[in-house]
């Protein structure tokens, strides 16, 4: 974490990227990333539900520890999914813990501010790093008017800005800030002690997060105003794919490079063997 504070006290900016699976926790270690979050967008994104809301927390471990194998330099993020945290105290913090011993998380992301500030104090206390979320929380877009961009008034605005103040005091060591206009976070980071992570809310954050099968193209689902296409990557796995059925239905895969031989005289010994079975 110290790293984090010092990056953004040299106005260095913090690349962070959203990853579910081994594969792309070892794409992004090569790339140089600072952090990465399993994010509970993985219930649409690699579970295909509707929304992140159905997501369990042994679904969440379990991408969270495929991450954490294809790791060793940048700090891991768990999302604390819906329902597993806002009960009571008690309940955040052995969730947090799964999370911590299950799935060797550095820190863990809980979302709103409310009552979540109460369980992000707890968290804390009980020695673990929280990340807090404000902004378009998307574990209760559906209170919030579906997905799309908050504090877009004055008063909704303060409303963010109070958020992530509030847990900044419960002893939160990062924010992310999602879909709000770029004004709001300019006036949080003229407040804010602790690095900001942006999505979807400016330039003016300390750093910013995408998630990795959206910058890369491979999600096929609407796509927010804030996503960068850095790649096309379903394009060219559909057109891959659809490479390998043409060669298989015309005979043309696999070819004699793509197989394996027997030594020289095996073939033959091998037919006398089974002649002499029979």
């Amino acid at each position: 974490m110290g790293d984090l504070a010092a990056k953004k006290e040299a106005g260095e900016p913090i690349v962070m990227v959203t990853a579910y699976d081994h594969p792309s926790a070892r794409i992004v270690e090569q790339a140089g990333v600072d952090m990465v979050l399993v994010g509970d967008s993985a219930a649409m994104t690699v579970l295909g539900y509707p929304s992140t809301v159905p997501v369990t927390v042994d679904e969440m471990l379990m991408l969270t520890r495929a991450v954490r194998r294809g790791l060793a330099r940048p700090l891991l993020v768990g999302d604390l999914p819906f329902g597993s945290y806002e009960a009571s105290d008690e309940t955040a913090v052995a969730t947090a813990q799964r999370f911590v011993k299950e799935a060797g998380c550095d820190l863990v992301k809980i979302e709103r501010g409310g009552t979540t500030v109460d369980r992000a104090r707890a968290i804390v206390a009980s020695g673990i790093p929280v990340v807090g979320h404000v902004g378009l929380t998307p574990q209760t877009a559906t209170a919030l008017g579906g997905y799309r961009a908050q504090g877009r008034t004055a008063e909704a605005a303060a409303a963010v800005i109070d958020d992530a103040l509030a847990l900044q005091d419960a002893g939160c060591s990062l924010l992310v800030v999602e879909a709000v206009p770029a004004e709001v976070t300019a006036e949080l980071m003229r407040r804010v002690r602790i690095p900001v992570i942006g999505i979807g809310a400016g330039p003016e954050a300390d750093g910013q997060v995408l998630v990795l099968h959206d910058l890369l193209g491979v999600y096929d689902g609407p796509a927010a105003k804030f996503v960068k296409r850095y790649a096309d990557l379903r394009s060219a796995a559909l057109a891959g794919v659809a490479d390998y059925a043409r060669e298989v239905r015309a005979g043309e895969y696999p070819a004699p490079e793509h197989g394996y031989g027997m030594p020289e005289g095996e073939a033959a010994r091998l037919r006398e063997l089974l002649a002499a079975r029979s």
